[in-house]
């Protein structure tokens, strides 16, 4: 039993200590300014057609669906109201989050761990570069910078999404469905829809690098690396996910 608990313990260690380093790095010089633009351009930049794509057809579906289902009690006038909680609190966050995990914490893992197995790294530890100060720091700050800002991005187009449907299809005034999806929102859902994806950004970029630079076995390694820092990184987000929106529904009752 120990044997087995051995190796998950290990690595939630390893993981902290990553963690740990890479956030007091923040705070050290140098900062490789060059770097975490060029992450921001890569991270934020590379993903923004896919955010928008997901977030249109998002919201077009949750106007579809909202309409019809609030067609029973007769209430479709609330179709904008719930389209935008839906998209502010949980689907822009999350979705935007689970495409970023799925294009950049991949990409992370793959481009660090083909840097580990050709012996990059041990290189710039050699010239007296320290790896997480110049490779995961700026990954980190790129991250937890442009996710909030693709989730902005993408709750909006959401919203006009689901405008399109109502006002096109449902033929529900635009008056009336901007109205309510605007007075829908308080301070604490916009709060909470961008407390969320911070929090998704600082996962998403530590497990790309925690897996990338631990990548072993060569070309075999990197895919395997790809591969779990994908999935750990789409788990944790809904993990994440669960945990914020339980407490801000306790703050809230």
């Amino acid at each position: 039993m120990l044997d087995l608990l051995k190796e998950p313990i290990l690595s939630i260690q390893e993981f902290c200590f990553l963690a740990g380093r890479a956030f007091r790095n923040i705070f050290r010089s140098p900062h490789y300014s060059d770097d975490i633009f060029f992450q921001m351009d890569t991270i934020g930049v590379g993903s923004l057609l896919i955010v928008i794509i997901v977030g249109f057809f998002s919201g077009a579906v949750m106007a579809l669906q909202m309409y019809h289902a609030l067609a029973t009690y007769g209430q479709v006038g609330k179709t904008g109201q719930l389209v935008s909680i839906t998209l502010v609190r949980e689907l822009g966050p999350v979705l935007t989050a689970v495409m970023v995990a799925g294009r950049n914490a991949s990409g992370i893992a793959s481009e660090l761990g083909s840097m580990k197995v050709t012996e990059q790294i041990d290189a710039m530890r050699a010239l007296g570069t320290d790896p997480l100060q110049k490779l995961v720091t700026p990954r980190l700050i790129a991250t937890a910078v442009m996710l909030p800002l693709l989730v902005v991005i993408g709750d909006f187009v959401g919203i006009f999404g689901g405008w399109v449907i109502s006002h096109f299809v449902l033929a529900l005034p635009s008056k009336q469905y901007w109205l309510t999806a605007w007075q829908a929102l308080d301070g604490m859902d916009v709060c909470e829809g961008l407390l969320k994806p911070f929090l998704f950004a600082i996962v998403i970029a530590l497990i790309g690098c925690y897996y990338g630079l631990r990548t072993t076995g060569g070309t075999q390694g990197v895919g395997r690396a790809t591969t779990q820092a994908m999935v750990m990184a789409t788990v944790l987000v809904f993990i994440l996910d669960l945990v914020v929106t339980k407490i801000f529904v306790s703050q809230t009752t």
